[in-house]
């Protein structure tokens, strides 16, 4: 297709660089002349930080097809290359570089092309956007102008045709039921297919996860299941079945909770075969998420009025175009295209969500709008609410939604509950924290711009009204001018301090420093113990109790007052006023709760630990710069809280996932989940994955790779990629090691047709960095933690994993407290092997899947080779074998797994 575009077309890979004019010519280019070139003429470009960043010019601008796109296809799935934007839009792929700028401009064709075509389904405020992006010099803006004629009616606002949510009564309780196991195999029957081979496994799964759904027999006490089950097992339909089936009979909601993004798309898509009709899948299947994911339309409306400039302002309008198709305004993980925010190199994304908590509620005149509000609503009456561990915990933990308070839950991947307690209920007295609750107090100072607003602005009428509630605002403003201000980091690195707060922080920089013990030159984060503290330290820190006391106490009566205000109800206080105090107790609640965690961890300073928690002081810091710093506290077993907030209240529980006992016994998996604080037995359940491991994969153990060896460790990465033709997944457990990899080995093998991807490399989000991955055979991706334990790439597309190393836990303060409290070198052990076996489980996801796991260490200690599971291939052998075994296939291998001859001396922990 020729393009009626006049722009040239630019391609920047690994492997080089080429330019399409606008007659067609396609041409092989040097770095100098494409920066030359594109900044004197707009190319047509696709990601334009990507291809900026290959050729090293960092002011690289023009217009970005994949922009484009999210104009003419809001809320559309793409995968952000040429062949997945071949895909979506119906044309033939560009099969190599070269051809890839004219493909460029033949997209480009067919995107301007839609906006005529009179079946266009996303037209509805695309001339409006288009008049606003003409405003902003919108490189698309004036081409797409040309080809969208003039409604003939005007077209609605955006704020004014989404749709409202509904009001509806309190759901009655769930009736009590007991579901006939005869009934759970039918349902599994039907969600499976009549087609489907039968799998003993997932039906006793079900059978045996049915039991959560039975009634409570005593107070306290949850029907709750451990269950291990193994990798193809069939769990989520597993246990799908009873809960839709309880959920019909006995007319209440199941709570299924993932710690994942990719599981929770994948729960949605099996979810549908309950509910096949989409209205009904709609009504009964609802996704939660933290109010941090959710698009703010208040914060929206802010930005499209002015209060973004620039290149942030134009990607508003394009949130505002996916605003107006999305199907529940979730801007993490949902219809919005994760690469799109990354388009925009200072994006403001965070400014368009209630990432601070300052929810006006009522008082927003897009409240009955709201996508937050219409999800909270909507789970209230649903019979299935996908939600994640952190909101679980939070909601619980706060009070939130009491009245819709989930009873029957099922926690998927469930081993990382400890992790995800771990964070939740964790308290940080850092910079960076401080700093938000003053903005919250106080609003914005100086010359800030935007919509934050302090308790002053936000309840203004309650202030007029209530003389007592009025002077508790402006002694909390007045307090709040203690923590930390604008600038806080500069002075104190300058030891020049202001305030309380700032003293402290510049008194805990100076002792982490003082007792460094020669990690300063890393560059990265520095800890210490929060022990022993010297007098500067200490008298800092009782300048801060004595402020944080002072700003805790009108807050309080803050609460007072508005509590008898609605007790008290005057003629004002209309549904919608009630409902934006009673959020603002909400919202005062939670900083009060905050601040007074933070007296208590300030008054543990110079006295006795407390033997429940691990406290400690830290600088943190990425590539050598600071960035905050403060005291932490973390519960020495954070299972402890969810047991007392989330386990006991509830009635039937289920912790699942494919590697629940962590390389040990039910003790562990019990220890990991809580379950080890309830005061009654639970039950367990078992099931190993169906695969037959010993003929799809092998485990290869790379025996002359030297530790510390970088050349020679990018050297295995090239050979290993090289032998699989790609379709390789690299784990790193350090930044560094994985961008000098990447910086040595990208260009070689792109030169053979194998692109490489790679976290903290490539400018683009976890997800969309997946989705490419598993778009292209030949792509092969680099990544850290997030990527061993949330890729799910069933198929031909992942048939290598690579580890860099044995994946020890770092020696940090808060591990070696609870590995002194747990078990010592055991507990290290456990997580090592979790670790493992759930970079393992990424390799083998279907019974046609094959591949090899790669781990280049040389000294494997044989004790942690019981992570794989049993009657896997593993074997000792040099990288020169491990490329020969890898080009060649699978083949009939000795078993050195469990219960193997082999063995080696263990390896020294590097502690």
């Amino acid at each position: 297709m020729a393009s009626p575009l006049a722009f040239p077309a630019l391609h920047a890979s690994h492997a080089g660089i080429w330019i399409a004019s606008p007659d067609g010519e396609t041409r092989r280019i040097g770095k100098a002349e494409a920066v030359a070139k594109a900044a004197e003429t707009p190319m047509i470009l696709l990601n334009a930080p990507l291809v900026a960043q290959r050729l090293g010019y960092a002011e690289l601008s023009g217009p970005d097809l994949l922009e484009l796109f999210a104009f003419v296809h809001p809320a559309r799935f793409a995968v952000p290359t040429a062949k997945g934007l071949a895909s979506v839009l119906g044309l033939e792929a560009a099969v190599h570089d070269e051809s890839i700028p004219r493909f460029l401009q033949a997209a480009a064709a067919k995107l301007i092309a839609t906006l005529t075509d009179p079946n266009w389904p996303e037209r509805e405020g695309a001339w409006d956007a288009a008049q606003a992006l003409t405003r902003l010099r919108w490189p698309w803006a004036r081409v797409v102008a040309d080809q969208l004629p003039k409604p003939q009616v005007k077209e609605r606002w955006l704020f004014s045709k989404l749709p409202e949510w509904e009001e509806a009564p309190p759901r009655t309780p769930p009736r009590s039921v007991q579901l006939d196991r005869a009934a759970v195999d039918a349902q599994l029957a039907r969600l499976t297919g009549s087609e489907a081979e039968v799998r003993e496994g997932q039906r006793a799964f079900a059978e045996t996860a049915a039991h959560i759904f039975d009634p409570r027999r005593r107070k306290g006490e949850p029907n709750m299941l451990l269950a291990e089950a193994g990798t193809g097992i069939g769990k989520t339909l597993g246990y799908l079945a009873p809960a839709s089936l309880w959920a019909q009979e006995a007319d209440g909601a199941v709570w299924i909770s993932t710690y994942t993004k990719a599981l929770q798309r994948q729960l949605v898509g099996e979810a549908r075969r309950v509910f096949p009709d989409d209205t009904t899948f709609r009504q009964k299947v609802v996704v939660r998420k933290g109010r941090e994911n959710y698009l703010c339309l208040l914060n929206l409306e802010d930005a499209l009025q002015g209060g973004f400039a620039g290149r942030a302002a134009i990607l508003a309008h394009l949130v505002a175009r996916w605003a107006a198709f999305t199907a529940d305004g979730d801007m993490i993980g949902g219809d919005l295209p994760g690469w799109l925010t990354t388009l925009f190199r200072r994006n403001g994304t965070t400014a368009l969500t209630d990432r601070r908590g300052e929810c006006i509620y009522a008082g927003c005149p897009h409240y009955r709008k709201c996508f937050i509000e219409r999800a909270s609503r909507s789970s209230a009456q649903a019979d299935i609410v996908i939600a994640n561990h952190a909101l679980m915990m939070v909601n619980a933990a706060r009070g939130r939604e009491e009245a819709s308070r989930p009873t029957r839950i099922i926690f998927d991947e469930g081993h990382h509950l400890f992790d995800a307690a771990d964070s939740t209920f964790a308290a940080a007295l850092t910079g960076a924290e401080m700093i938000e609750i003053r903005r919250w107090v106080i609003g914005p100072e100086g010359k800030a711009r935007g919509r934050r607003r302090g308790l002053s602005a936000r309840l203004a009428d309650v202030a007029s009204y209530d003389e007592e509630g009025g002077l508790a605002i402006d002694a909390a403003r007045e307090a709040a001018e203690a923590l930390p201000g604008d600038g806080w980091l500069g002075r104190v690195n300058e030891g020049v301090p202001s305030g309380p707060a700032e003293r402290m922080l510049a008194a805990v920089r100076a002792t982490v420093y003082a007792r460094d013990e020669g990690q300063a030159e890393s560059g990265y984060g520095l800890e210490t113990e929060y022990a022993n503290l010297d007098a500067p330290l200490i008298e800092a820190i009782a300048d801060l109790m004595k402020a944080l006391e002072a700003l805790v106490k009108p807050l309080m009566v803050l609460g007072q007052r508005l509590e008898a205000l609605v007790e008290e109800a005057p003629d004002w206080l209309d549904s919608a006023a009630r409902a934006r105090i009673e959020g603002a107790m909400a919202s005062l609640s939670w900083r009060v709760d905050t601040l007074r965690g933070w007296i208590a961890l300030l008054g543990r300073g110079g006295g006795p630990a407390d033997p429940d928690f691990v406290d400690w002081l830290a600088v943190d810091r990425g590539e050598g710069r600071e960035y905050d710093m403060g005291i932490h506290r973390h519960w020495l077993d954070p299972t402890r809280p969810v047991s007392s907030v989330v386990l006991k209240p509830a009635h039937g529980i289920l912790t699942t996932s494919a590697t629940l006992r962590s390389g040990g016994d039910w003790d562990t998996a019990a220890a990991r989940t809580g379950a080890a604080h309830l005061d009654h037995e639970v039950e367990h359940f078992s099931a190993p994955s169906p695969f037959d491991y010993a003929r799809q994969a092998e485990v290869l153990i790379v025996t002359d790779i030297q530790r510390g060896d970088l050349p020679a460790l990018a050297g295995a990465y090239a050979a290993l990629i090289g032998a699989s033709q790609g379709g390789a997944l690299g784990l790193f457990t350090a930044i560094r090691r994985l961008r000098s990899v990447h910086a040595r080995i990208a260009d070689r093998l792109a030169r053979d047709g194998l692109p490489l991807y790679a976290q903290h490399v490539d400018p683009m989000d976890t997800g969309t960095l997946v989705d490419i991955f598993r778009d292209d055979p030949h792509a092969s991706l680099l990544g850290t933690d997030a990527l061993r334990d949330g890729v799910d790439v069933p198929g031909h597309s992942l048939r290598l994993v690579i580890m860099e190393q044995v994946p020890w836990p770092r020696p940090d303060i808060l591990h070696k407290a609870r590995r002194l409290a747990v078990g010592g070198m055991d507990y290290d052990d456990r997580i090592i092997r979790s670790r493992l076996a759930q970079a393992f489980g990424r390799l083998i996801r279907k019974a046609d899947d094959h591949g090899h796991f790669v781990l280049l260490s040389s000294a494997t200690p044989s004790r942690l080779l019981t992570a794989f599971p049993p009657g896997t291939p593993i074997h000792r052998v040099t990288l020169d074998e491990a490329v020969r075994r890898i080009k060649s296939g699978l083949s009939p291998a000795t078993n050195f797994g469990q219960g193997s001859a082999l063995e080696i001396e263990d390896e020294d922990i590097p502690f």
